[in-house]
């Protein structure tokens, strides 16, 4: 699959520089990075002799990259920032956490004023973290939280509600049955959320004897490959299952790859998330059944307001609080997903631009 191979291929990391003048001419600045360890004051105050306006580093590690929604969440996080008059510092690599953590010292040797993180695994940056928090920089955990060290905010989606859109619509269709769960990273929270969503709407069920759950399966990485491997076991002993939820699309992909292969694509109902490309395209055609759409645009723009408010010292009013092992509660800045079946894909990702019409029925036009 391309996204595996893209991971394989980034196997240096890369810092981007992001400005509005970066979009609206489309030129690209791109640099080396070289790692370097230091740290950094959470707003207006700090010192910027070298710099115009204010900084925000960006960290993306491992398989966080490769997938097709972070490429719109870059560009319309950077523009937006660029909008409100800042600058944004991206690393990306293929290194997983250590080299996450690698990534964040660098950063601080930038005087960076805010610091976003999408972290490789949740558990694991704390003490990095730490160190962002000492220097009194303020720290935004991007879609995914970060555990075990208080920070300045959350923005994401409500990911128990991405769960429970999956379930409702297939018991909907499906109110008695075999259902297979998929889950997608042991190392991302946000899989235990979107868990517990399905588990919410299918236990009354399950227990009315309407539905049995034959299998639950859990990933280590958000992989296809790994999700090929891991469903083909499954389906090496038994496909008698009515309904398959999965991690996400990609999840979803390996899936129906899989049926396919069984001449079951379009038998057995499949959800993921995150409406990618593909994903739309099956719906479209029948072998999917549906996915949970996040709204991009709004999760990326309520970031960089978020992000530069805190810089400004005015943080904004949170939608609600965040338990992150930490022992205080995390403002969370939550925005709403949406169910997407054959049925309202005009109203909402064509609607919304997020894909078009003609790249969603391609393959039904030829």
């Amino acid at each position: 699959m391309k996204f595996a191979k893209f991971l394989r291929i980034a196997a240096a990391t890369i810092l981007v520089i992001f400005s509005l003048s970066f979009f609206s001419c489309s030129k690209t600045k791109i640099q080396q990075s070289i790692p370097f360890s230091i740290n950094t004051e959470k707003s207006a105050n700090r010192n910027r002799k070298n710099k115009t306006k204010p900084r925000i580093g960006f960290s993306i590690a491992s398989d966080t990259f490769i997938l097709e929604r972070w490429n719109k969440d870059i560009k319309i996080f950077s523009s937006e920032i660029a909008a409100l008059g800042g600058e944004v510092l991206f690393q990306l690599s293929a290194g997983g956490t250590e080299a996450q953590i690698t990534q964040i010292e660098y950063l601080l040797s930038k005087d960076i004023d805010a610091l976003v993180v999408i972290p490789n695994d949740s558990d694991l940056l704390s003490g990095v973290i730490q160190q962002v928090t000492e220097k009194q920089i303020p720290v935004i955990a991007y879609d995914r939280p970060i555990n075990g060290v208080p920070i300045d905010a959350y923005v994401s989606f409500d990911n128990k509600s991405v769960g429970m859109l999956m379930a409702k619509s297939l018991v909907a269709a499906c109110p008695q049955g075999n259902y297979l769960i998929i889950n997608g990273s042991r190392r991302d929270s946000n899989s235990y959320e979107v868990n517990r969503g399905i588990i919410s709407v299918l236990d009354p069920f399950v227990t009315g004897g309407k539905i049995e759950i034959k299998r639950q399966i859990w990933l280590e990485e958000w992989s296809f490959d790994e999700a090929l491997k891991k469903a083909g076991e499954v389906f090496a002993t038994s496909t008698d299952f009515d309904a398959i939820t999965c991690g996400n699309d990609q999840i979803a992909e390996a899936v129906l790859q899989l049926l396919a292969e069984r001449r079951l694509a379009g038998k057995i109902l499949v959800t993921g998330q995150d409406a990618d490309l593909s994903a739309c395209q099956h719906i479209a055609e029948g072998t999917q059944f549906m996915t949970v759409y996040k709204p991009i645009k709004s999760l990326a723009t309520r970031a960089a307001n978020v992000t530069m408010s805190l810089i400004k010292g005015t943080p904004e009013t949170p939608d609600d609080y965040f338990p992150n092992k930490s022992g205080k509660l995390v403002p969370f800045y939550c925005e709403q997903p949406y169910a997407i079946t054959k049925e309202n894909l005009e109203e909402t990702v064509i609607k919304d631009h997020f894909h078009t019409a003609q790249d969603i029925y391609r393959n039904l036009n030829k």
